[in-house]
């Protein structure tokens, strides 16, 4: 089986708003194969620049467009094409955009071995710790305390034992702030998880205060309060709290993971297959958290493409935590893309079980929202 081709195919909603809502657009990925077998996969970046990382033609050795890069290779060797991408794209592809859009493919490469040997990817990573996963509905803030208490009401009646709300209106101030926690709590009852995002708002001191201010509030982590490279930071606000302190969403591969880890001093790592290389390489960053007791969750909040890479992940390794699951109440781009719609029941996912990724493409709704 050889690969003849690989599509980045960019879809956007109708209306986007400037919020940070990353499920507004889309890349995805399709790789075909001379065996009549194409796997599908996603990168959750900057969608041009990840997609002019993946057409773009032969510049020299370490600057190549990746399809370029995978044609005619065998898609069973996805640790050898793996390297070949990294290497060939190594001045733009050691991080960010670069980086991600090997995600897709790599993605894509695992779904068409799973479609093929008419096995789920957990498997064929050598999973099988879950038949369920825990999930957190993942949620903006409302617009003001009040609503948010509303919707963390809602995400507690729909039967979510954890909830996340995250990015604005957090910030502002700290009244605002503690507000916006409290009333959550208030929502949720005293049993569910409360997990708070706050988006890179904050310096090290002031993390340090509002972690102190939402103990009451029984916060079940922290994630990502201060800005990515800020990993003293990091040490800094790991070491000074008993919260879970929560990040790795902005990081792409293992050697960045390590330095959020050894330096940063997190509690957890989340994980976006959809930003770190795809399974080859979230595979390895698991097994170094495992090393050093560090847990995993997922990072997705895009299609059920990376729902669904994420359930066959977390499945495959040992430390994972819980999962996100995105639970906006409006029906978004991610509800129209795929055949299937990945649901959660009592607050769990349940593993999927098909071949490779286990969803398809709805062909008419990608090419209703398809920009290029």
């Amino acid at each position: 089986m050889k690969i003849t081709d690989v599509e980045a195919i960019y879809v956007r909603s109708e209306k986007v708003r400037e919020l940070c809502d990353s499920g507004q657009d889309a890349l995805i990925v399709r790789v075909h194969t001379d065996a009549g077998i194409s796997g599908i996969g996603e990168v959750d970046s900057n969608p041009l620049a990840a997609k002019g990382a993946i057409e773009g033609p032969y510049s020299h050795t370490m600057t190549c467009g990746l399809r370029e890069l995978v044609l005619g290779a065998d898609p069973f060797e996805t640790e050898k094409i793996w390297h070949k991408m990294y290497q060939g794209n190594l001045y733009g592809g050691r991080r960010g955009a670069g980086f991600h859009a090997m995600s897709g493919i790599d993605l894509a490469l695992w779904d068409i071995k799973g479609k093929a040997l008419e096995m789920p990817v957990w498997k064929l990573l050598g999973g099988g710790f879950h038949q369920r996963l825990r999930c957190y509905a993942s949620s903006l803030w409302g617009p003001t305390p009040a609503a948010t208490k509303d919707l963390a009401r809602r995400y507690a009646d729909r039967g979510f034992s954890a909830v996340k709300f995250g990015w604005e209106p957090m910030g502002q101030d700290e009244a605002t702030d503690i507000a916006l926690v409290r009333e959550a709590r208030a929502g949720l009852g005293e049993e569910p998880d409360l997990l708070v995002d706050a988006g890179l708002v904050w310096d090290a001191k002031t993390a340090i205060q509002r972690v102190r201010a939402f103990e009451e509030h029984r916060i079940f982590w922290l994630e990502e309060p201060l800005m990515p490279d800020n990993y003293e930071g990091y040490r800094r606000l790991s070491e000074a709290v008993d919260t879970r302190i929560a990040a790795g969403e902005e990081e792409s591969g293992r050697a960045s993971f390590i330095e959020l880890m050894d330096r940063g001093k997190v509690d957890v790592v989340q994980v976006d297959l959809t930003r770190v290389g795809g399974f080859t390489e979230a595979v390895k960053i698991a097994a170094l958290a495992q090393d050093r007791g560090v847990r995993v969750a997922n990072h997705g909040f895009t299609t059920y493409i990376n729902v669904a890479a994420a359930l066959h992940f977390l499945n495959s390794i040992p430390n994972a935590l819980i999962a996100e699951y995105v639970a906006e109440e409006e029906t978004t781009l991610r509800d129209h893309l795929t055949r299937q719609r990945i649901t959660a029941q009592d607050g769990m996912l349940d593993i999927p079980q098909e071949p490779g990724l286990g969803v398809e493409l709805d062909e008419e709704a990608v090419e209703r929202f398809r920009v290029v």
